[in-house]
């Protein structure tokens, strides 16, 4: 569409749309009475005629002028000075006063009875007082609730403590068991070596039963040997390979005092009280006195004695 051939047309709509709204305003302000004047003068009926006034009051007796005050009152009127007319009008008729109404009669009102002084305040109380039970029995129920709940998470903790427990103690029991068994086999294991040491000491030049050559007690070249000497250096190589020799032991000797039976048999045996060694030396003298159980006798009669004092010399 062409821009240049609408604008005059928007123009001219526009114009005639302006006009039509001042007229309507103009005819908005117009009095209801000229349309009337219009109806009447050509003829129209009044029911065609979309306002009607509204008529003034018609009463009887004289005019009444009267001035509007306030912001709605229109100005007075101009005073126009009138001839006095002669009071020829006969005076109105004395209208009676109108009848007094009748005195309506006043509604009888009930009076309600006052209220209760008291209106159930013992129901009240009893509402109330059962309330406040059940929110305490429902807190004492909560409450055991979370007891419970307490205990058996307590006792779930102290069973898997338990359980724990028990599997070290099985653990430790092992390790315990593996430990004693080592041991065992190690025991075993220098048994089998000792033993195996005395069986080849015992082979050495077929003297069985005689202490490995480090420990034979010998003799210092001395062109006479008595029987005590004898006697004594068998008892010293008897005794040594019995001895179990502790740690930082002194190379120096001790003197046992032993009882013995006819025979050899070893009864006690007791380290003298000058004995250079410790307690533990000293039990390992008399243990190994103890453990050898036979002193040599065969051949060593004439100077057996049943009450011996030896001397022990480390080797």
């Amino acid at each position: 569409m062409d821009e240049s051939k609408a604008t005059p047309k928007a123009v001219v709509l526009s114009a005639i749309l302006h006009i039509g709204i001042v007229g309507f305003l103009f005819l908005a302000i117009l009095p209801c009475s000229s349309y009337e004047h219009v109806f009447d003068a050509l003829g129209l009926p009044s029911w065609m005629n979309p306002i009607t006034c509204s008529r003034p009051l018609e009463l009887q007796g004289p005019i009444i002028e009267a001035t509007l005050i306030g912001p709605t009152g229109s100005p007075p009127p101009k005073a126009v000075k009138v001839k006095p007319v002669p009071n020829s009008v006969p005076p109105p008729p004395t209208v009676p006063p109108p009848p007094t109404p009748p005195t309506p009669e006043k509604p009888v009102v009930k009076t309600l009875p006052p209220p209760p002084v008291h209106p159930d305040v013992v129901d009240q109380e009893k509402v109330v007082a059962d309330a406040m039970q059940k929110a305490e029995d429902a807190k004492k129920l909560q409450e055991e609730k979370e007891r419970q709940r307490q205990s058996e998470l307590d006792a779930q903790v102290a069973k898997k403590k338990e359980e724990e427990k028990k599997k070290l103690d099985a653990l430790f029991a092992k390790l315990d068991a593996a430990s004693l068994q080592t041991k065992k086999l190690d025991s075993k294991a220098r048994q089998a070596k000792q033993q195996m040491e005395d069986l080849k000491n015992a082979q050495d030049d077929g003297q069985p039963d005689l202490p490995a050559a480090a420990q034979r007690q010998t003799g210092n070249n001395s062109q006479n040997s008595s029987l005590a000497d004898e006697y004594a250096a068998a008892i010293q190589n008897a005794v040594t390979p019995n001895w179990l020799r502790p740690d930082n032991m002194p190379s120096v000797p001790c003197q046992v005092h032993i009882v013995q039976s006819p025979g050899g048999d070893v009864m006690s045996a007791t380290v003298d009280s000058s004995c250079p060694y410790d307690d533990a030396g000293r039990r390992s003298v008399e243990n190994a006195v103890l453990r050898t159980k036979t002193l040599p006798y065969k051949g060593f009669e004439s100077v057996f004695q049943r009450h011996l004092t030896f001397t022990f010399r480390p080797q």
